[in-house]
């Protein structure tokens, strides 16, 4: 035993050394086992596990072929042992009539960069017969068919990897390092790309302040009138005039507010004297509240000045006092299925300054000042989201600051409505509501009869077509007076309006009006009609010139009332 392991131990040459070898085998007959040994591993659909250890080791050996340190270890340099790379590997029996070329060693492969730079040539010498298209005469070999069978084989080897149980993973990066498609349409640039127009490019923009989004107008022109002051003696005059408006928006979350205002300005420039002003400034507040309330707050003042036509203006004055106006809301709504109650209670109190004599005297107008509480119950049943019937009760008392007037009457009086109405809801092709019923205020002095009659009520939005949009609003006013022996008046007033957008930097505006006024206690009444037509052509988006044409006229079984007001105006507005 100890001399067998001396003799193993001992020094031996290679047995690659010491035999000689058969001699050089082709690459073709390689090349054609190999491809060979893929098509039956192929067909038997798996893989042996200890075939891919072996090719594994195959390609680490043809990867990085042995190489001996000193010169003449091996026979020669163009020699290896084994068919596959393998000093250990076993001859193995075949049917192939090319099994002794097979079986002997085959060529020591290149190095990885010479093995990468001949498979590119290869696939360039390819692609050029391809082109040519040369013909090979029978027999013969060549480099470059030597090298595509290599190719060949290689591709085989990378499908057989990714068929079987063991396929090969991509890397993160090879999905960027496609090849692009030389047909392709190339994409544009973002800054060329097509930008959705605006509904409305003329629009104002708005200031932000705060929470709120503000868009004032500020408007001036001229205005040519026949009448002035709209009353029977009213005289030609040039006005200027001056329109400031605005709006303020609130950007919250959740609950809501809206703030609107107006003012204009008149003063006479040639013509019958006017100097006069009037504004008005309100705000709404939506406050969402538990359990499905809703919480609706509105507040508003006005000063107006009396108009000349009005039944209680003072004849001979140098100018009508102003009248003053505060009102208030609060309203609270509730949900409960398909029905919707609304509980809402207003405040609303009127008061006059002095009237200025021609004479120079002053006239005191305290005795008109009052102030109306109303208390009003809504009770809607919602048959669609876009259909909502009503019905609504309202009780109320209007109390004068003076209980006794100037000629010895006690004007207060109790006020009582009932009506019926629908709510609308289709977007912006129909939005608003209507209503009817009957409006009685009672007064306290038995010697005035209760000023009451049908109460209409109106307030839709129509848009039949993109750009156009109809407006109809109707309006009951009970106008309470301290003229002796006389209770006052109710007013109906209608207006019809259109607007229409003809181009992005051209609107056209008209409406239609109606006022009829009945006086309580006799048949004495006043229709008031007008018409007024406009245009505002916009420079640009903060600019732009406005035009109308208007004309109002009075008539009244009542002597000394009836008038005729025609007018044009040109100006320009400027908003933000």
């Amino acid at each position: 035993m100890a001399a067998s392991v001396l003799a193993l131990l001992r020094p031996a040459p290679a047995f690659a050394q010491e035999t000689e070898l058969r001699g050089e085998v082709s690459e073709s007959a390689i090349l054609a086992d190999q491809q060979r040994k893929a098509r039956q591993l192929r067909a038997q659909g798996s893989l042996d596990q200890a075939a891919p250890a072996a090719q594994t080791a195959e390609d680490q050996t043809q990867a990085n072929p042995y190489e001996p340190a000193s010169l003449g270890a091996v026979p020669g340099d163009d020699q290896t042992a084994g068919a596959t790379g393998s000093i250990f590997d076993q001859p193995q029996a075949t049917d192939d009539p090319f099994a002794d070329d097979q079986t002997a060693a085959k060529p020591r492969r290149p190095s990885t960069a010479r093995q990468r730079a001949a498979d590119a040539n290869a696939k360039k010498d390819v692609k050029a017969a391809d082109k040519k298209k040369v013909k090979k005469k029978p027999g013969e070999t060549t480099g470059s068919t030597t090298r595509t069978a290599v190719a060949g084989d290689q591709a085989d080897t990378a499908a057989t990897d990714q068929d079987g149980p063991n396929r090969r993973a991509l890397t993160i990066d090879s999905i960027d390092r496609q090849k692009l498609d030389p047909g392709a349409e190339r994409t544009g640039s973002i800054e060329g790309q097509k930008v959705k127009p605006e509904d409305d490019p003329f629009a104002a923009t708005g200031i932000k302040v705060g929470t709120f989004v503000f868009r004032p107008t500020l408007e001036q022109g001229f205005t040519a009138t026949s009448n002035a002051d709209a009353s029977s003696g009213g005289r030609p005059a040039v006005l200027s005039e001056t329109a400031l408006r605005f709006s303020a928006t609130s950007d919250w979350r959740e609950n809501s507010a809206l703030i609107n205002g107006y003012g204009i300005f008149r003063n006479t420039l040639s013509g019958q004297k006017i100097n006069d002003a009037q504004g008005r400034i309100e705000g709404q507040l939506n406050v969402d509240l538990d359990h499905e309330l809703r919480a609706i707050a509105k507040l508003g003042y006005e000063a107006v000045p009396e108009s000349a036509s009005s039944p209680d203006a003072i004849a001979g004055v140098t100018s009508q006092p102003l009248r003053q106006t505060v009102d208030g809301s609060l309203g609270v709504e509730k949900d409960v299925g398909k029905m919707r109650y609304t509980l809402t209670g207003a405040v609303t109190h009127d008061f006059y300054g002095d009237a200025k004599l021609s004479d120079g005297t002053v006239l005191s107008q305290k005795d008109r000042d009052s102030t109306l509480y109303s208390a009003t119950l809504r009770t809607g049943y919602q048959v669609s989201p876009a259909i909502t019937p009503f019905a609504e009760v309202e009780a109320g008392r209007r109390v004068y600051d003076l209980r006794l007037d100037s000629n010895g009457f006690e004007r207060s009086s109790t006020r009582l409505g009932a009506r019926a109405g629908l709510e609308l809801d289709m977007d912006d092709k129909l939005s608003g509501e209507f209503s009817v019923g009957w409006l009685r205020e009672a007064i306290d002095d038995d010697r005035l009869p209760a000023n009451a009659g049908p109460y209409v009520n109106a307030d839709l939005k129509w848009s039949p077509e993109r750009g156009t949009i109809i407006g109809l609003t109707g309006r009951t006013t009970i106008e309470s007076t301290t003229a002796a022996n006389e209770s006052g008046d109710v007013l109906y007033s209608g207006r019809l309006t259109g607007e229409r957008q003809v181009r992005a930097n051209l609107t056209a505006n008209s409406s239609l009006g109606l006022d009829w006024r009945n006086y309580t206690g006799s048949d004495d009444h006043d229709l008031i009609l007008s018409a007024e037509a406009g245009l505002t052509w916009w420079l640009n988006r903060y600019a732009g010139l406005t035009t109308r044409v208007r004309t109002e006229k009075l008539t009244s079984n009542l002597p000394g009332r009836d008038y005729v007001a025609n007018s044009v105006y040109l100006g320009l507005k400027v908003q933000r």
